[in-house]
Parts: C-alpha cells; structure tokens; sequence
C-alpha cells in the first residue's frame, strides 16, 4: 500500500502517450522473447557458429544444464536458435542462430560495445584496419546516407 502524499509510480508504458496501456512497445515484445541474462549470452555463445550442448555448458559457467535446456528450447521456439541433429541414439543436438538470431546478436554487440566503454578494463570494438573505435549509425538503404537520431520517427526509444 502506498502512503499517503506519496508520488504515485507508474510504469514506462503506463506514461507514453505513444502506446496505449493495452499495446505494448516494440523493446517489451523484444524482451519478452529474450529478456533475460542467460538467452542472451547463448546468443552471444553461437555468434561463432553452431555449437553443442556441452560446448554451451563448458562456455557459460553457472548455467545449470536445466536453465540450459530450458533456454535453448525457449529460443528454438522463438525461432532464434536452430537445434540440428548429429547423432541419434542417443539424440544428440548442435545449436546454431537463425537469420533472426543473428539479427539479435548484432543489437547483442552494440549492447557489449556501450558495457565496455563504460568498464574501466573495457575496449570498445574497433577497426580492424586503422584501430579506430566504431561507432553504431542508422542508415537509410534507400538514401544511401546516415540518418541521425533526429530524423527517425523515434519508435524505437519512445518508452526507454
């Protein structure tokens, strides 16, 4: 219960004109298919390509095998994550990312690249080539030109 006088809390959606209390917004249908800490490291764990269950364990340490499976099945539901067999008895299964999956990841690096601008060890990436630091741009194919954040329709961080 909320004590009297007390600012009233309401939630980001609950305040954005742009998305009425029943709709939600585009980062929470995103979230609500991969929103939590371990889906999103498998994601990161098959950027380098297929992998199996026990690569998967070994590589993320602390992940139960249960939350592992449960994750896995989870993404390959979402259509993130494809599981293909490569033995039969007893089933056995690699894990690879799908065009959707990779998709992901690439939001995946722009999230890593601002952790590790802000981690005092942290590098952010850079060109291979002349080693300077990327930085993430909107582009408009059609244009051919980059789009600042200005000239989008704003969709996107309406409700961050």
């Amino acid at each position: 219960m909320q004590a009297p006088g007390s600012p009233t809390i309401q939630s980001v959606s609950e305040t954005s004109p742009a998305y009425p209390p029943t709709t939600r917004s585009p980062l929470e249908a995103a979230l609500e298919r991969v929103g939590d800490r371990w889906s999103l490291l498998l994601v990161d764990a098959l950027l380098g390509g297929g992998r199996r269950f026990g690569e998967l364990r070994e590589g993320l340490p602390g992940l139960a095998p249960n939350i592992l499976t449960e994750r896995l099945r989870r993404l390959e539901r979402e259509g993130i994550v494809v599981a293909t067999p490569y033995s039969t008895r007893p089933p056995r299964m690699e894990y690879s990312l799908t065009g959707d999956g990779r998709d992901l990841a690439s939001a995946l690096r722009l999230l890593a690249d601002w952790g590790s601008r802000r981690d005092e060890q942290g590098e952010p990436l850079r060109h291979d080539r002349c080693g300077t630091p990327l930085e993430a741009r909107w582009y408009c194919p059609t244009c051919a030109s980059a789009v600042s954040d200005r000239e989008t329709d704003g969709r996107e961080t309406r409700n961050l």
